[in-house]
């Protein structure tokens, strides 16, 4: 199959591209960017006129709900929003039913997503069995089954000896740990920020204290034994601060911060609104300017999407008691090009956030639209406004904090190995 998408302006982040080009493809790779090479004939012309044509997107954190809560979502719905989100690769937690922590599992999970033929996945292993904190999980073995690091989703390992001991392990083969910064002890039974919002609305509060005090013990294991560690999803000023510190003395540290993060703050849960019961929380202003801020110094790495689609009911209860958790496949580009045009950052800039610096994390191959590299391509109207609403989202999942919300940047094709895999 040959395709020639024709008239796009490309942007390509890594090999620092951004100007009107062709792209032409050959059987699932780029072949030229510009000039076609001789002889080429194509199947198939896609004309990306007044488009934007930029890697596909790769989302640090996403969860598909396979295997055990199908009622959820299914692996092939959420596949069905990543495309259609431009989202070509992404990483999924392993907190799934049963838990990531068996090679067998893992080829099952990648197994079914190859034969959905969507958009990519990468697994993160359980870092302990069962997510418990006490055992290490066998790492080398779900390694070779197919996991891109480790991670223990939300739940903290209290017992700093055992963490000591899984950076020692991972320090040792190379392998990344992708951790969630929160004390259990002090966010126990918190479902929103510690502050007057919850204070006023009788809601047991979650301090920053919380995020800062495990992000400590993070940095200073990390350093201590040399391990390769990416913070996920921060959302503190504090945080921000101590990751800045941290990266100048040890070059092994990355984190990444959710796009709701970048948009919400604690007044937006409003009356309950219970699609704003995230984990972390939602903080104060102060908190999302300095992540905004982190982001642009380069201190924070990449967006995530935090993509946590939940059932209905399971929103429909008291905000305290609701599920945690908001669907954002769909919604990462838009969100990021929303946070570009207020803060002032080039589109070259912003995309790199959500592909090449978050491939680069996973150590992929993807992120980029480099010669000979598999055609991972998403294209997309910068100008096109479009509104979020149960009707527009293909996630089987459609809780989020921005329905009613019209945003600009609507994906019009994703390819993924050269395949249009989503069309508008």
């Amino acid at each position: 199959m040959k395709i020639h998408i024709k008239n796009g302006r490309v942007i390509d982040p890594k090999n620092n591209i951004d100007s009107q080009l062709d792209v032409f493809i050959v059987a699932g790779k780029i072949v030229a960017l510009g000039q076609a090479p001789a002889g080429f004939v194509a199947n198939q012309t896609i004309d990306a006129s007044n488009l934007i044509v930029c890697p596909g997107l790769v989302d640090l954190s996403a969860r598909l709900r396979e295997p055990g809560s199908e009622y959820k979502a299914t692996l092939e719905s959420e596949l069905q929003a990543a495309v259609a989100g431009g989202v070509t690769s992404l990483a999924c937690q392993p907190d799934t039913h049963p838990v990531l922590d068996e090679p067998g599992l893992v080829e099952m999970l990648k197994h079914r997503a190859k034969q959905l033929n969507l958009a990519h996945v990468y697994p993160l292993g359980a870092l302990t069995r069962q997510l418990q904190g006490k055992i290490l999980s066998e790492m080398g073995a779900l390694r070779e089954a197919g996991c891109v690091g480790f991670s223990q989703a939300n739940i903290a390992i209290t017992d700093t000896q055992v963490l000591w001991r899984a950076m020692e392990y991972a320090a040792t083969f190379g392998f990344t740990l992708f951790l969630h910064a929160e004390e259990p002890f002090l966010a126990k039974d918190g479902v929103a920020h510690d502050g007057e919002i919850a204070s006023r609305l009788g809601l047991k509060g979650i301090p920053s204290a919380a995020e800062a005090l495990a992000l400590a013990s993070i940095l200073r294991i990390a350093h201590e034994t040399g391990a390769r560690v990416h913070v996920s999803r921060l959302s503190t000023a504090e945080g921000v601060a101590m990751i800045r510190e941290a990266k100048q003395h040890n070059p092994n540290i990355s984190c990444d911060v959710s796009a709701n993060q970048l948009h919400l703050t604690e007044h937006d849960i409003g009356y309950f609104d219970s699609n704003c019961h995230l984990k972390p929380p939602l903080r104060t202003q102060r908190d999302k300017d300095a992540l905004s801020s982190g982001l642009k110094d380069g201190t924070i790495d990449a967006i995530c999407s935090d993509h946590t689609p939940v059932d209905e009911d399971a929103k429909l209860a008291p905000f305290a008691e609701a599920e945690v958790g908001a669907s954002g496949l769909e919604l990462l580009l838009a969100l990021t090009l929303k946070w570009a045009k207020q803060e002032k950052v080039s589109l070259l800039n912003a995309i790199s956030l959500i592909s090449q610096t978050s491939a680069n994390i996973l150590g992929i191959p993807a992120g980029d639209l480099s010669l000979n590299n598999y055609a991972d391509i998403c294209i997309f109207d910068a100008n096109e406004y479009w509104k979020i609403s149960p009707n527009t989202l293909k996630s089987q999942g459609k809780n989020t904090p921005f329905t009613g919300l019209e945003l600009a940047g609507k994906v019009k094709a994703t390819l993924v190995h050269g395949q249009i895999v989503y069309q508008s």
